[in-house]
Formats: structure tokens, C-alpha cells, sequence
């Protein structure tokens, strides 16, 4: 179910239902709690256990050419970065970009803290 929303999405940024998943756009990936395990605030050079499920789903889009960006408070201090790409590395990732900032090629964000709403309507979506 999940593959063919993010198949939908890519077909709505690439405006053509028939056409294959471009590279335009990407998906953002919170760090804490949703990459790696995360229970508590242990300072910048503290970043949890990966969370396997999610590090295999961030390796199979890199897999399918789509490009993943981590997506995390972290970036709002530059200095925190290095950290994060030193942790990516560990776990067998490639050098993603690491930032808090959202533009408009973004496709859909995975975090723990996000509730997605109804677009125009401020209600939450129900799945």
C-alpha cells in the first residue's frame, strides 16, 4: 500500500501517471525516533541504535534511485552535522544531505512526530 502511494506522489510531481518515478523530489527522514532509537537527550554525538525496519526502507528507496534526505533538529546547529553523517556512515549509508529545511520538492516527510492532515481543511488524515 505504501509503494503505490509513494508511486502516486511521484507520479503527481512528475505530472504524468503513466511516466516512471523520476529523480525530482525526495523523501525526508527524521533522525530520532524514527532512524535510530532515541530516549532522551544525550548531547550531539549521542544518536541511538538504528531502527532496522527503517534503515532497510531508507536503503531500498537509495536502492530504487530516490533521493532520501535526513530530516532532523540537529541541522538547526551546524556544528551537530558531522555527527549525523558520521552515524549514517556506520550504518552503511551513503553521505545524505542532513537538514531541517523543507522546500517544495519534498514528497512526504517520515517522522514521529508528524500528523498528517486533510490538505485545505486542518483535520487529520485517517488512513
Amino acid at each position: 500500500m505504501l509503494k503505490k502511494h509513494i508511486k502516486r506522489v511521484f507520479a503527481r510531481v512528475n505530472n504524468s501517471v503513466d511516466k516512471k518515478p523520476q529523480k525530482k523530489g525526495w523523501i525526508g527522514v527524521d533522525l530520532d525516533g524514527t532512524l535510530a532509537h532515541y530516549d532522551g537527550w544525550y548531547g550531539p554525538a549521542h544518536i541511538g541504535e538504528p531502527i532496522p525496519s527503517m534503515l532497510q526502507r531508507v536503503k531500498s528507496w537509495l536502492d530504487e534511485g530516490v533521493e532520501v534526505r535526513i530530516f532532523t533538529a540537529r541541522a538547526s546547529v551546524p556544528e551537530y552535522i558531522p555527527f549525523v553523517t558520521k552515524w549514517l556512515e556506520k550504518q552503511g549509508l551513503p553521505a545524505l544531505e542532513v537538514t531541517n529545511i523543507k522546500d517544495f520538492a519534498m514528497i512526504c516527510l517520515w517522522d514521529d512526530r508528524c500528523v498528517q492532515v486533510e490538505t485545505n481543511s486542518g483535520e487529520p488524515k485517517v488512513l
